[in-house]
């Protein structure tokens, strides 16, 4: 790990090697650090790409030492390396270097490798393929003898491997001690074989090779299965090797097959052996008649074969061209046990994959829960490997894919539930009562003990099912707790999941628990089951259900819940206790457990991807190779697409007609209009269309795109038709000018296709996506756009600036539980909506019932939207059409202008417009305007035609489902909420034709793909046309709490990075600006050129420097307080105390100079200093009223996607650099801050790492020290650069800080005192109103009191450690200039005050001083629960 770290492959290995200087030792070391590269997650193959001369020499010495004799030169460990380096080359074949080797060891000539009567057969099956086979063999007759040679050694290496691999497996004794050396090569082999056999190109030839060596026949047989301990994971891996050579897929096209053509495939099996066997096998007639189904399971083929000899069973094989020919008078080399192994499990009929998943329960048992061979909970190094599914690049088919992720997303899920019932048992502290039974020593805010627990309903089961359809229960809990967290109680909502859990423990009462010993023997738990909340129980025993209604309060304490059990795992457990005997599991719970909501939804998914599993997934043809990774990856490119749009209206997009021409650089721009007075915004943009397909790539072609018509687009201003005359008709517009990336990046997301759009930060993603959404909301008005993003914060922020926009807020729909947090009056959640149409229903009958008025028309037309419907069709529109009939132009006399306005039938209706209504200056004005009045009369009649629905509907749930199914054109949600509710969408009919993505780069891959199947396809096929994707692959990927799942398994790889990786085309967003241009160097090394916008070096907050600071980005270096650098209180809970004092003391200096406090953040990188941090504020300033607290204390990874002013980053590590090492945390730490950044860290620690030199580079550029102006208060003139007329001043580390820092506050305090004595002792006659005297005294009196108290409790700083001499707080600035800074930093004039401001105080001015005494690492360990 050292040498890889210090860049040993890169520096030294890869830049010196040749094939002169090639050995084993140097072969072995590149191998080691390409290895460890992967092992921590870092890019492995850069150097190699950059220097690829000698590759193919090296990996050809590779592939010969992968195949030596294990007892030369390499030995077998050694072996076991080659061979995890041969699988990160199979797992890399997105890198051209490492393809063009790999693939000459995959590709068909790799048959050779087949016994000929398999390959005849093979052959035979596929005519294709003779004619390939042919042209191979005369390829070969061409080649020279060597290289023909060495041609057959590549294409036979994976057919000796298997058989170098079966000669060791045989050596593995039954009992006697076998060296784990073999062990782990075993696996790392069956590993490879996996890996080889889950992806298409590799598995395509490659499966047939391995069908004939019968690798598996000789695993199952090995006695490394049979040893319990050593060959427990071999055989797990086993497994996953078993189930996908028998994948359902055709290995030559790559299409999967369905249940009908597995079926098929399995009796041309058995009647082919039911052939060979009445030809040839007189002993066999019995079984050759038989029917398949009678002769198809494995005890009857045992029955029928068993009793034949090994020189028969050799005969049958190879009759079927599974074993080569036997010769005359010569018995077989094989066993018995082998041959009968080999012909039963190809014949033997298999379980179906979807059957076995319909029976699974879907909660984790706690025999699951504690497995730690499904469950790894050790923090995963990396160095062997685990049975458990990788995603890669690429999948077999979509079952495959859902597959994977299933099982990844159970058992990731499944760990932190496990997390989450040890931390809430363990505080309730069970312990065994005097009588046996269970007394609870502690409590826990997410567990109660039950009082009762009954099973309500058992459903029938459906036909040709076993299980229940509904298992319901009713459980009863005593909530004598807390307000807040009985609220938390009472708000399950319904499919809320919680956990029934049986503890008897065995300790007596007062044991203490110990968190390092195993956690289930102490607390004696005995069984966990899964439950789904339906809902609380009102007085009468009936479900309350959501809905916009208050909740009844119910008296008392106690309170029911009715949950859903899971029906699989009833039925199991009934089975077991009526079979076997066993207790009735729910009869014994005692403990019920809930979660945190947002971490609550696996259920939800787990259920969503099974039944996808269940059904046809129909994903659009233009999506469905990209998504499992295959084929074109630009082939979805909008301009691919058969279907391209020519002409588009970008509305409000473009400023001016400069803007536009500016946005599309190189382009040829012809306005079809002259006038320059003409050409104004909105435009529709006729585009030259080339269609992708077809098309062979020929210099004709590359010729063709760069001929002008290619480069010209038709520009058509046009003018939106007028709404009406009040001034809310006005449309809104948008204010932002794009730059011609974001523009590239709207019209692509105009188009149909897949749009894939990469926003470093602060370059404007949500603005952009914003403008789509409002494109496609005016260009097709029929179709329906869904919004997606990862979390409420991002959908809200979405939002806010969609309604900022020209869409009709009756179009507009959110669902999920975020909406709430929206910062808007309006309610845009389902019953916020249908309260919206129903209150808007009475304001629009309102209208009529005054423009019936207006009219003089008698009757109740207002009264319905039916009779206003009535209404305007013969009365409006009658008065409309004999109007237009009047004025209308009658050819060749000249329109009249004042007719327009006297035959006008609306003029008492519109008598509340700004009047006048019309002008008077030209016909075509006036005539616009009557009309745009219509238009405004007849919006009415349209939106109370769509609200007729309300009318007939009755209760708010079919309403709020009209409304989503039919009304809303913008759907909003977050993927969890997609996931919970896909069963519910599509059982709607729900349905939609676009959808748009934010935050797609933290969306776990599984989690992006459901929101494509929300709805049913239309005859067979899916309606979605549009699929735009915004996200950042270079700033953090999903958070995955296991390392395991995280690391081995990939399963933090989203649909947006792989998609990346396999080269779909991205639109690079390239101008940033939220910061400062000499911040955003720190981090735009990562992205293709990455700028500036203008504003960012025009506006003053961005070229004023930062008050009191010398620079506007520092790196701080700390070194060992009191002999301490991290500290590590609680396994991976590391924090760093000099750090985390020095952090809060510049907080405070920034304060005193009258920095807000709430444009400060403080981020780290560890939740263990997030802790520490925060306990230290509490204890210096939390309560000060001069200070505050910052706007937020989390780490790096909870703030991406939000930013501030300034940002304080303390990275805490000083032994090794840790998680910060992935370059995406660097990445996001960087670019959270807008004007002032500055980090504490052990320079020497950081400044060594590859991966982080190009920021470091330019920190390390600084001073190391910090530099503070503390004479210059907040805010500045100074500019950002310039040389400060106040005195510099160098603080050389922590205490020092600690020291000048409570000086400075002293001295804040003794001024500001000093400053309202001489304000109290002024004449009145020096102020112009007394009445301001006797308000301005009262005020001081107050804060003079509080300074007092504040003076008279501060002692002086005694700490030795602080002892340095610091330079007393010199001020040059007036008393106004004082006065300003202690307002501004928030000084109280509120006597209730004081109290905190005085106890505060002591804590500020003792502890700054003394932060070792004040503070001690272990004091973070008792955070508050669920903070860790």
């Amino acid at each position: 790990m050292l040498l890889e770290f210090s860049q040993y492959l890169e520096n030294y290995l890869w830049m010196n090697y040749s094939p002169e200087v090639s050995s084993k030792a140097y072969l072995m070391s590149i191998c080691c650090m390409v290895n460890e590269k992967f092992r921590e997650n870092v890019p492995a193959w850069e150097i190699f790409k950059k220097k690829p001369d000698h590759f193919p020499f090296f990996f050809k010495h590779i592939l010969k030492a992968a195949l030596a004799e294990t007892d030369g030169e390499f030995s077998l460990h050694e072996q076991t390396v080659l061979l995890l380096f041969l699988d990160h080359c199979f797992n890399s074949l997105e890198v051209d270097l490492i393809r063009s080797q790999v693939q000459q060891l995959i590709s068909l000539p790799m048959w050779m490798g087949l016994q000929l009567a398999r390959l005849e057969l093979e052959l035979k099956k596929t005519p294709k393929l003779r004619k390939f086979w042919n042209l191979i063999k005369k390829n070969d007759e061409k080649m020279d003898p060597e290289a023909r040679e060495q041609a057959y050694q590549e294409r036979r290496f994976l057919s000796q491997l298997i058989q170098k691999f079966i000669s060791v497996l045989k050596s593995v004794p039954l009992s006697e001690p076998v060296t784990m050396d073999k062990v782990h090569y075993c696996e790392r082999f069956i590993e490879l074989m996996i890996d080889l056999e889950a992806l298409l190109p590799t598995r395509r030839w490659f499966n047939t090779i391995l069908d004939d060596s019968h690798l598996l026949v000789h695993c199952y047989l090995s006695n490394l299965v049979r040893r319990e301990e050593d060959g427990h994971l071999f055989s797990q891996l086993l497994d996953m090797l078993k189930f996908y050579t028998g994948f359902e897929i055709n290995d030559q096209t790559g299409n999967a097959l369905t249940e009908n053509e597995m079926t098929t495939i399995h009796y041309d099996r058995i009647t082919s052996l039911q052939r060979a066997a009445f030809a040839h096998f007189p002993e066999l007639y019995d079984f050759a008649l038989s029917n398949v189904a009678e002769v198809d399971t494995r005890e009857s083929l045992v029955k029928f074969f068993g009793p034949l000899s090994s020189n028969t069973l050799h005969q049958v094989a190879s009759y079927l061209c599974l074993l080569p020919t036997l010769p005359k008078n010569e018995d077989t080399t094989f066993d018995k046990e082998f041959l009968l192994e080999l012909l039963v499990s190809r014949h033997e009929r298999r379980i179906s994959q979807i059957q076995q998943l319909n029976q699974m329960p879907l909660y984790p048992t706690e025999k699951i829960i504690w497995d730690e061979n499904i469950v790894p909970t050790e923090y995963y190094s990396g160095e062997g490997c685990l049975a458990l599914p990788k995603l890669n690049l690429q999948f077999l088919t979509l079952h495959d894919y859902l597959l994977r992720n299933f099982n990844l997303f159970r058992l990731e899920s499944t760990y932190e539930i496990r997390q989450d019932i040890e931390d809430s048992v363990s505080r309730m502290k069970p312990w065994q009562s005097e009588y046996g039974g269970v007394v609870f020593g502690g409590w826990a805010r997410m567990a109660q003990p039950i009082v009762a627990f009954t099973v309500v309903e058992v459903a029938k089961p459906n036909i040709g099912e076993n299980w229940p359809t509904r298992v319901r229960a009713d459980v009863t809990i005593n909530l004598n707790v807390r307000d807040h967290i009985k609220d938390e109680w009472e708000g399950l909502r319904k499919h809320d999941v919680c956990f029934l859990i049986t503890v008897r423990p065995t300790k007596p009462y007062g044991t203490k628990f110990d968190r390092r010993r195993p956690f289930i023997e102490q607390v004696g738990l005995v069984y966990v089951r899964g439950c789904e909340i339906q809902g609380m129980l009102d007085d009468k025993g009936r479900v309350i259900e959501d809905g916009p209604e208050p909740r009844p309060n119910l008296r008392g304490e106690s309170r029911t819940f009715r949950v859903f059990l899971d029906p699989n795992q009833y039925q199991q457990d009934m089975t077991s206790t009526i079979q076997n005997g066993a207790e009735d599991v729910y009869e014994t719970f005692n403990i019920i457990m809930r979660r945190k909501p947002k971490e609550n939804n696996f259920k939800a998914v787990l259920e969503t991807i099974r039944n996808l599993m269940n059904t046809d997934c129909v994903v659009p043809d233009w999506l469905h190779d990209i998504i499992l990774g295959y084929g074109d990856p630009s082939s979805a490119h909008y301009s691919k697409m058969p279907n391209q749009i020519a002409t588009l209206d970008f509305n409000d997009t473009f400023l001016s007609i400069e803007h536009l021409k500016a946005s599309f650089p190189g382009h040829n721009v012809k306005v079809t209009v002259e006038d320059p007075a003409l050409q104004i915004p909105p435009f529709r943009i006729t585009f030259p269309v080339r269609s992708g397909k077809g098309k062979k790539r020929k210099d004709a072609d590359v010729e063709d795109e760069d001929t002008e018509e290619a480069k010209t687009l038709i520009v058509e201003p046009h003018v939106i038709p007028n709404r009406g005359p009040y001034p809310y008709n006005q449309p809104k517009r948008n204010t932002i000018q794009f730059t011609h990336t974001q523009i590239e990046a709207i019209r692509a997301g105009m188009q149909p296709g897949l749009t894939m759009v990469v926003g470093p930060p602060g370059t404007g993603k949500t603005d952009v996506a914003v403008q789509i959404i409002s494109n496609i909301y005016h260009n097709f008005p029929e179709q329906r756009t869904l919004i997606v993003t990862h979390s409420n914060q991002a959908l809200n922020q979405l939002f806010e600036k969609i309604m900022a926009l020209d869409i009709d807020e009756r179009h507009l729909l959110r669902l999920g539980h975020g909406e709430e947090e929206l910062e808007t009056e309006k309610d845009f959640s389902r019953y916020g909506r249908v309260n919206y149409v129903l209150a808007r229903r009475i304001e629009l009958l309102e209208e009529v019932k005054r423009l019936q008025k207006s009219l003089g028309v008698p009757g109740d037309a207002s009264y319905t939207c039916e009779t206003a419907g009535y209404f305007f069709l013969y009365q409006v529109m009658s008065r409309w059409e004999e109007y237009i009939s009047k004025v209308k132009n009658k050819g060749s006399t000249l329109p009249d202008v004042t007719e327009v306005s006297t035959f006008f039938p609306f003029h008492e209706y519109f008598a509340n417009a700004p009047q006048p209504i019309f002008k008077g200056r030209s016909y075509e004005e006036d005539m616009e305007i009557a009309e745009g009045c219509f238009r405004h009369i007849k919006k009415i009649f349209t939106q109370l035609e769509e609200f007729r629905a309300s009318e007939l509907l009755r209760s708010g749930l079919d309403r709020s489902k009209y409304l989503l199914v039919k009304e809303a054109k913008i759907i909003a949600m977050t993927c969890t909420h997609a996931a919970l509710k896909r069963h519910d969408l599509v059982k709607l009919g729900f349905k939609y034709d676009n959808i748009l993505m934010e935050e797609a780069a933290q969306i776990l891959e599984i989690e992006t793909f459901i929101p494509l199947l929300l709805q049913n396809p239309q005859d067979g096929f899916s309606r979605l046309k549009r699929w735009i994707m915004i996200g950042d692959h270079h700033q953090l990927p999903p958070v995955i709490k296991n390392m395991a799942f995280q690391k081995y398994s990939n399963m933090e790889q989203s649909l947006f990075t792989r998609f990346v990786r396999v080269g779909v085309p991205t639109v690079d967003l390239d101008a940033q600006g939220r910061a400062r241009a000499s911040l955003c160097n720190l981090y735009n090394w990562r992205y293709k050129n990455l700028g500036n916008l203008p504003h960012v070096q025009l506006l003053p907050e961005f070229s004023t420097a930062n008050a009191g600071l010398l620079y506007d980005f520092q790196l701080i270096n700390v070194e060992d307080f009191q002999g301490v650098g991290e500290s590590e209180p609680n396994p991976y809970f590391y924090q760093n105390l000099g750090e985390a004092e020095y952090v809060v003391a510049l907080f405070m200096y920034m304060c005193l100079l009258g920095y807000p406090a709430d444009k400060i953040s403080i981020l780290t990188t560890y939740n263990g200093q997030k802790h520490l941090i925060r306990d230290i504020i509490n204890r210096r300033c939390g309560n000060n009223p001069l200070i505050g607290r910052p706007n937020k204390v989390t780490t790096v990874d909870r703030f991406q996607g939000q930013q501030n002013d300034y940002i304080l980053l303390s990275l805490v590590r000083t032994r090794a650099v840790g998680h910060l090492r992935d370059v995406r945390r660097l990445v996001v730490a960087m670019s959270r801050a807008r004007l002032g950044l500055y980090i504490f860290a052990r320079v020497s620690l950081f400044q060594n790492c590859f991966e982080l030199t190009p920021a470091f580079s330019q920190l390390t550029a600084r001073p190391l020290h910090l530099h503070i102006i503390p004479t210059e208060p907040f805010p500045t003139t100074r500019k950002n650069g310039e040389r400060p007329s106040h005195e510099v001043q160098i603080i050389k580390n922590m205490p020092q800080m600690a020291n000048f820092v409570y000086n400075m506050y002293m001295h804040l305090i003794q001024t500001t005192h000093h400053y309202h004595q001489t304000l109290l002792q002024l004449p009145p006659a020096m102020v112009e109103e007394g009445e301001e005297v006797q308000n301005q005294e009262t005020e001081l009196e107050t804060e003079e009191e509080a300074m007092t108290v504040q003076v008279d409790i501060i002692p002086s700083p005694t700490d030795t450690s602080c002892s340095q001499e610091t330079p007393a707080f010199q001020t040059d600035t007036t008393p106004s200039q004082t006065e300003t800074t202690a307002s501004e930093t928030g000084a109280s004039s509120n006597p209730e005050a004081i109290p905190a401001l005085s106890e505060t105080t002591t804590t500020v001015a003792g502890a700054v001083s003394s932060p070792a005494e004040a503070y001690t690492p272990q004091d973070a360990t008792s955070a508050p629960e669920g903070t860790k």
